[in-house]
């Protein structure tokens, strides 16, 4: 039997077991919404806790990896060729699972996280890896931007400064005019609570998020932050089962609360001239 692979992760990088965790185990379901074999792969061959440090596999982080293969799906179809920006991925295998032969992948995470990645995910020539913060934009400068870029990055702005955001984001829009961008977000009641100190068991306190920001916000905020903001969709979380299903998906439907859940947001950037602010 081959001996499995003992992690060493602490703080945000920790979490990428946490998402690995939640998408295995619906992978894992016969009544499962994602199918991730190369996500059970992983799972399956690393030594650490999971449930101890997680509690029971629930469906959160397969829900969004489904939203987001769904849009990608879609770019891809007009964009066979695209260049997909990955930010804090992790061991997230969407890559494979979209694999059409032609488009090219760049993954970004912390120096860490890219040295577990490499051990299951090796790169290629297609597939790279860049060992780095995405608040460091030298990232930027191995993207080909020619064929069009699409920019992910799931379960990664909550945990920077709204301002860090801000002026990532605005960065984007000046550097790959024409781009799109998919990211999550938290609702700020959720943010204030990891800030104080969110337990997800006993055994495992999540990190502070401090970037959260309601579903009524969204749209305006970034269309204040740069004028390339073109278009800007919310997807909300919508659970396939059980509790989750029962009462987290009627919030979605409550108009005084449906503002204070997390959400999906797809953000479209105009490619025109802007003007200038002098």
């Amino acid at each position: 039997m081959t001996e499995r692979y003992v992690p060493n992760l602490t703080g945000i990088p920790e979490t990428m077991l946490w998402t690995l965790h939640n998408r295995a185990g619906e992978a894992k379901r016969p009544d499962g919404i994602l199918q991730d074999a190369e996500g059970v792969r992983i799972y399956d061959a690393i030594q650490y806790d999971f449930v101890r440090s997680f509690g029971r596999a629930e469906a959160s982080h397969a829900v969004r990896a489904v939203e987001t293969d769904r849009i990608l799906r879609r770019w891809l179809a007009a964009h066979p060729e695209g260049f997909v920006v990955s930010l804090g991925e992790g061991l997230e295998t969407q890559a494979r699972r979209l694999d059409n032969g032609r488009l090219r992948w760049l993954s970004v995470d912390l120096p860490e996280a890219v040295a577990i990645r490499e051990r299951f995910l090796p790169p290629s020539e297609r597939f790279r890896h860049f060992p780095a913060s995405a608040l460091d934009r030298s990232w930027m400068d191995a993207v080909d931007a020619s064929p069009g870029v699409f920019i992910v990055a799931q379960g990664l702005f909550m945990y920077f400064e709204e301002e860090e955001v801000r002026r990532l984001l605005v960065d984007i829009a000046e550097r790959f005019p024409g781009a799109e961008l998919l990211f999550d977000t938290i609702p700020r009641w959720f943010s204030r609570k990891t800030l104080t100190g969110l337990n997800r068991t006993p055994t495992y306190r999540v990190p502070p998020m401090p970037w959260g920001i309601n579903a009524n916000e969204v749209e305006a905020t970034l269309k204040r932050w740069h004028p390339r903001v073109e278009h800007v969709t919310r997807v909300p979380f919508m659970f396939p089962r059980g509790f989750e299903r029962v009462v987290y998906n009627a919030i979605n439907f409550v108009p005084w609360l449906r503002h204070k859940t997390p959400g999906i947001i797809h953000v479209r950037l105009s490619a025109a001239p802007v003007p200038s602010r002098a």
